[in-house]
């Protein structure tokens, strides 16, 4: 053979020898890497029915929990340290209570029982941002959040009295210039301290003008956040309807580019609640950025001291004293009983959205549900314990009113959406896939309910099985799981 053509003939030996040796040692590791990553993970959730209204799944699969994520998705079955058995059972996100004021362990308890993995106080919020994450952090049985509020920064600066909500010198106070430059200074602070979005609270701050909610507005819209509002009033009585109050709102968000949020739509509303969806779906169609809740009951309640209760409240309502139950007692109040409670201050329950209102809302596809929820000592409204069990077990099982997926896409993927833009962690919320947060529930569709009533509130939803947070179980077999705390705060980049 010619040197040159056994030099060619070498050349090509030596080639395929190596291509061989290294096809042959890939093949040998992959069993031990398939291996690796079957026994590798933490938690397996296997057999369930999973369902993620983002990419529509509906199917059986199996999924892998590894350090806090979901590490695999998979139609064969997996090894991990824990195996859970959900065949029958459906396996979701975590639901996202945008708007729960309950912030304390005796409501996260419920929250983590009725399937919340997330709860953010986003409506009246905080004026010490910074205090009220490191109140938290390390202490809490879910995720928690908060945004910047308009209403305790004003009672910050005006002095007033009230606990929670304005009874007296914030509520109908025309702020001087000096009082509002030093309200936008405390909210702005919370921005940069982290906070989620602006909060209001209109309707409890009657002296606000409508250019200093403008402002706020605008500031919003300079910093990427949403405002998070309880329109000025409520009702169809004119003036001060809902209508003209959500077209406040819906203006402001126009004129200044922010984005948009209307809470609990219904208690607003009353019956104009199908014209006020029009407004908010026609808004929504010529580019506004708006979006609204719900929840999922006939009765609101708030503080009998508030300005919700000044003169004409009956009138705007369309109830009288005795559709008012007090939260502590459980009485149904008369003018007498009323008077005296007003003067007291404290909880009322208010039966005042029709059915057929609340039924309206829970169906419409784009109306979130959120809970509007506190429980204090046991006393409370029921949609601090039960609310999204509910809708799953009312709603979709019994009533039929809208499909399983779409009561899932409301409770968990369009909160997660409503927060991402401002606030990206929230891209691993809310959503069943590989690489999103382990903020997973395993509930059966055939048993899940509601237990909580007006009388009694204190009362844990049933079916939800297990609670992940984090990749935690913080709900073992319908039970809380004591002594872990994997919660963590949901907030935007803190500027230094």
């Amino acid at each position: 053979m010619p040197y040159t053509h056994r030099k060619i003939f070498y050349s090509n030996f030596i080639r395929i020898f190596c291509l061989l040796t290294f096809v042959s040692a890939l093949l040998a590791a992959i069993p031990g890497k398939l291996a690796d990553a079957q026994s590798g993970f933490d938690i397996v959730l296997a057999n369930g029915r999973v369902m993620d209204p983002e990419s529509g799944l509906d199917a059986v699969r199996h999924v892998g929990i590894r350090n806090g994520k979901i590490a695999a998705i998979s139609i064969s079955p997996l090894k991990g340290r824990t195996v859970v058995e959900a065949k029958g059972k459906v396996v979701a996100a975590g639901f996202i209570d945008l708007h729960s004021h309950g912030q304390d362990d005796e409501n996260y308890r419920f929250k983590a029982r009725d399937g919340v993995t997330t709860a953010l106080e986003m409506e009246v919020g905080s004026a010490s941002v910074a205090a009220w994450y490191a109140e938290r952090e390390g202490k809490s049985l879910i995720n928690f959040g908060v945004t910047a509020g308009h209403v305790p920064a004003r009672m910050a600066v005006l002095k007033d009295s009230g606990a929670w909500l304005p009874r007296d010198s914030a509520i109908a106070h025309r702020a001087t210039a000096e009082e509002n430059r030093q309200i936008k200074s405390l909210i702005q602070k919370g921005l940069d301290e982290g906070a989620l979005g602006i909060g209001f609270g209109i309707a409890y701050v009657t002296g606000t003008r409508r250019d200093e909610i403008f402002d706020l507005f605008q500031l919003a819209a300079e910093r990427n956040v949403t405002c998070f509002v309880h329109a000025r009033s409520h009702g169809a009585v004119e003036p001060g309807s809902a209508m003209e109050s959500f077209q406040e709102i819906i203006a402001d968000a126009v004129g200044t580019g922010a984005s948009l949020h209307i809470v609990h739509l219904t208690s607003t509303g009353l019956r104009q609640t199908p014209v006020c969806l029009r407004m908010i779906e026609g808004a929504r169609k010529r580019g506004v950025d708006v979006s609204v809740e719900a929840y999922p009951y006939t009765a609101a309640m708030t503080g009998l001291e508030t300005a919700i209760f000044d003169e004409g409240w009956q009138e705007k309502m369309g109830i009288s004293f005795g559709d008012l139950q007090w939260v502590a007692t459980g009485e149904r109040l008369n003018a007498e009983s009323f008077a005296r409670y007003r003067k007291q201050g404290g909880l009322a329950v208010i039966h005042s959205i029709p059915e057929e209102i609340a039924r309206l809302a829970v169906a419409n596809p784009q109306v979130m549900i959120a809970s509007d929820g506190v429980i204090t000592n046991g006393k409370g409204h029921p949609r601090g314990a039960g609310s999204y069990a509910r809708v799953l077990g009312r709603y979709v099982r019994e009533q039929k009113v809208l499909s399983l997926m779409d009561a899932l896409r409301k409770m968990s993927l369009l909160p997660a959406q409503r927060l991402e833009k401002s606030s990206p962690v929230m891209r691993a919320k809310g959503r069943v896939k590989v690489g999103a947060d382990a903020d997973l529930i395993v509930f059966d569709p055939a048993a899940v309910i509601d237990r909580a009533t007006f009388e009694n509130p204190a009362q844990y939803s049933t079916g939800i099985t297990h609670v992940l947070v984090n990749g935690t179980f913080v709900v073992r077999d319908e039970r809380v799981v004591e002594g872990v705390k994997p919660g963590r705060g949901v907030r935007r980049p803190v500027r230094k």
